[in-house]
């Protein structure tokens, strides 16, 4: 007997995220193993913008991945924008995976984000870099190659972020 589609459907929507979750558990913590490695280059089509990776090699990029509605995301977002201040030579890339155009573009405009964001309601470009989970941020060297990963929200502005990112 063939089990009903409601089954099928209801243990892939259980098994599948789970196994996600497990795969890219190896992908969490200290040493990521993206880690030393090429970052992965992704388009993202935002309205009338294309944005792409390889477009800023030759910049420090650090790459945010959040959410309008992300908590922690929020509460990273000011000190992103500090440290772009504060480290010019640091191009920061926030990539939304907010899937509703409209709340993306009225939290834009409610909360006058000064950084450089685009909306990937795909997910295309996360998902390249494994990220399920936001806020997650890489920051990537001038030739490309991811340096470090964080995983949930940061304080951008602290001495050794910034000495960090100052030096590469």
């Amino acid at each position: 007997m063939l089990p009903s589609f409601r089954f099928v459907r209801r243990f892939a929507a259980l098994v599948l995220p789970c196994a996600l979750l497990v795969a890219s558990g190896c992908n969490r913590g200290d040493h990521p193993q993206q880690v030393s490695q090429q970052a992965p280059d992704f388009v993202v089509r935002d309205g009338a913008r294309t944005v792409r990776l390889q477009d800023y090699r030759g910049k420090t990029v650090v790459l945010n991945f959040w959410a309008t509605w992300c908590a922690p995301c929020l509460d990273e977002l000011p000190s992103l924008q500090q440290m772009q201040q504060q480290v010019p030579q640091v191009q920061v890339l926030a990539v939304s995976i907010d899937d509703d155009p409209v709340a993306y573009a009225d939290f834009l405009k409610q909360y006058k984000l000064k950084l450089f964001s685009v909306r990937d309601g795909s997910e295309g470009a996360n998902l390249r870099f494994g990220s399920i989970r936001v806020p997650e941020t890489f920051v990537i060297d001038r030739n490309g190659v991811i340096r470090r990963k964080f995983v949930g929200p940061q304080d951008w502005t602290s001495p050794e972020i910034e000495s960090f990112l100052t030096k590469l």
